[in-house]
């Protein structure tokens, strides 16, 4: 691995088989904890249209991902499997915000590798599940959403906090207790095990997500609520609805007027 921060965490980036990237990923949080790698912040920044990632799954429109009937066995691992993916490319996404943006505090180089590092964990965790369930990750295709999203908001911490940990991954605390309640009622109750885990340890990566946003926005002289319902109008105008859980939302750093905001649809 290199010594260099930023060119490590791209090695990271770039790795294409998942047990590596995750392995790699750990052995950068151990580095950085040591003081190991230096920050050269003249390391140019390079645009990263394609994260690394495995040949499968295959990825198509999100129109053509299988529907996940939970009653089945099979619908069940094509859950575990959406989810395992989504998990994956967090870990890139954890990992290119700290890749990305520079001059930021040490702190936030910190947060994010420690974020990547718990991804890592979640994505084995599903993978293990997976093949307790007779499936590989790979075996169902996925859509690129998240990391679509990534290269829209390549350009602004301030946008990529905004819209990535405190839109995209905070729909997963909204969402995920009502997937672990069909699950249990399907009698699914290992994975449901797993998604308790990765719900509470979701809540401070939007956190961090929240924390930076803030500080960009102090940086830059903006007021972080209106700030962030201009670009939630922008980008997600129509779309956002709830229900929204409320209580790992209030953890997770969004303020009550936020929450009124969103609920009343903007």
């Amino acid at each position: 691995m290199q010594s260099d921060f930023f060119g490590a965490v791209l090695d990271c980036i770039m790795q294409t088989d998942p047990g590596s990237k995750c392995e790699s990923t750990g052995l950068l949080a151990q580095l950085l904890s040591q003081e190991a790698l230096g920050l050269s912040e003249n390391r140019p920044v390079k645009a990263i249209e394609t994260p690394g990632r495995p040949d499968h799954p295959e990825l198509v429109d999100p129109s053509k991902v299988p529907r996940r009937r939970l009653g089945g066995s099979s619908g069940r691992a094509a859950l575990v499997h959406a989810i395992a993916h989504i998990e994956f490319n967090a870990i890139n996404l954890a990992l290119d915000a700290a890749y990305r943006f520079r001059g930021m505090p040490l702190q936030y180089y910190d947060d994010w590798i420690s974020v990547a590092v718990d991804e890592a964990r979640h994505f084995s965790m599903l993978q293990t599940r997976l093949r307790q369930m007779g499936q590989e990750y790979g075996d169902f295709p996925a859509h690129n959403g998240l990391w679509e999203m990534a290269v829209k908001t390549a350009d602004s911490c301030l946008v990529r906090m905004a819209l990535v940990p405190r839109v995209l991954e905070a729909r997963g605390l909204d969402v995920t207790p009502g997937m672990m309640k069909r699950l249990l009622a399907a009698g699914d109750e290992q994975t449901v095990s797993v998604l308790e885990v990765i719900l509470e340890e979701e809540v401070r990566h939007v956190e961090i997500g929240t924390r930076w946003f803030r500080y960009c926005c102090e940086q830059q002289g903006k007021e972080p609520l209106s700030t962030f319902l201009a670009l939630l109008e922008e980008n997600y105008s129509g779309t956002l609805r709830g229900p929204f859980n409320l209580e790992a939302r209030y953890q997770a750093g969004f303020t009550k007027e936020e929450m009124a905001a969103l609920t009343a649809g903007l």
